[in-house]
């Protein structure tokens, strides 16, 4: 495999695993599975959601910073012998569903590589408007020719779920697991939601935020470092604006190097909204420009 073509396989990962590494608040998990003696009934999301009530009141969030009809599109680059060229993109969408948000992410490489590449990722969140916890979380991965699909039923109130893994949806339904977790459990997109309802105004610089990131059933404990405030940091396309610095720890493995530091901006403003996010790779560069935005909750004040 050609050094480009192996860093186009991990670019499109490499932005998703970046955007979902903003989290503050993505609770430690112990995973207990078991196999179940049979498959599960199919559930839908309006009981799924009755599971996410009464539970404890620190897991409770209130959200000032998005609403429904949000819309943001992330757009790839990755560093090839010191030439930033655009591999794909990612939109992030929020949907409201009576009590709960859908939120969903979809991952694309441009059709100028699929030639010999293609990926479509997609990412999916039902979360509760009141706890801003998930009832349900579907991972749809396509990249070349591997297929994952990923389903998890988090039940909030007994803190324990169903997962369902395979190459495909009709596979993993055949194989489902159970888990034990703590509360307030999130999964990646909720937190990153979650993240952004957390206010940094107050932070010194510096200062680290503990977490706990599971990632393929397995828990990693990680640390987010406040930077500090970045007056005037120029977006390309958005122009110069006033951002939190932060430099989340990352996780080593095919995407990256033991000792790697991404580094993050996001804006000050109450939306929160990711801006930039730069990171090394095992194979050169990588980085996530916020290319375009719709209905956020606060505009950002472009200077």
């Amino acid at each position: 495999m050609s050094k480009t073509t192996r860093f186009l396989k991990l670019s499109s990962a490499a932005l998703l695993v970046v955007v979902s590494l903003l989290t503050f608040s993505f609770s430690a998990v112990q995973w207990d599975l078991a196999k179940a003696e049979k498959v599960a009934e199919h559930v839908t999301h309006e009981r799924l959601a009755a599971s996410v009530t009464s539970v404890g009141k620190e897991c409770y969030q209130r959200n000032d910073a998005f609403a429904a009809g949000e819309r943001v599109v992330y757009k790839l680059y990755y560093n090839l012998n010191f030439i930033w060229v655009p591999a794909g993109e990612v939109e992030f969408k929020i949907e409201d569903k009576g009590t709960q948000y859908r939120l969903s992410a979809v991952g694309t490489t441009y059709s100028s590589y699929e030639w010999f590449f293609k990926v479509r990722d997609r990412y999916e969140s039902y979360i509760d408007k009141e706890t801003m916890l998930p009832s349900l979380s579907i991972r749809d991965i396509k990249e070349g020719n591997y297929a994952l699909y990923e389903r998890v039923e988090f039940d909030q109130r007994n803190r324990r779920g169903k997962t369902y893994r395979g190459h495909s949806k009709e596979e993993a339904m055949q194989k489902p697991s159970t888990y034990r977790s703590t509360d307030c459990l999130h999964d990646v997109l909720s937190s990153i939601y979650s993240m952004r309802n957390f206010s940094l105004a107050e932070a010194k610089a510096n200062s680290k935020i503990p977490i706990s990131v599971m990632m393929s059933q397995q828990v990693y404990p990680l640390n987010v470092r406040f930077v500090g405030v970045e007056s005037d940091k120029k977006i390309k396309g958005l122009g110069r604006l006033q951002a939190y610095e932060l430099a989340p720890e990352i996780i080593a493995g095919e995407v990256f190097n033991e000792g790697s530091e991404m580094r993050v901006w996001a804006s000050t403003e109450p939306s929160h909204v990711p801006l930039l996010i730069e990171s090394p790779v095992s194979v050169g560069s990588v980085k996530a420009v916020l290319k375009s935005h719709h209905k956020l909750r606060y505009p950002l004040p472009v200077q």
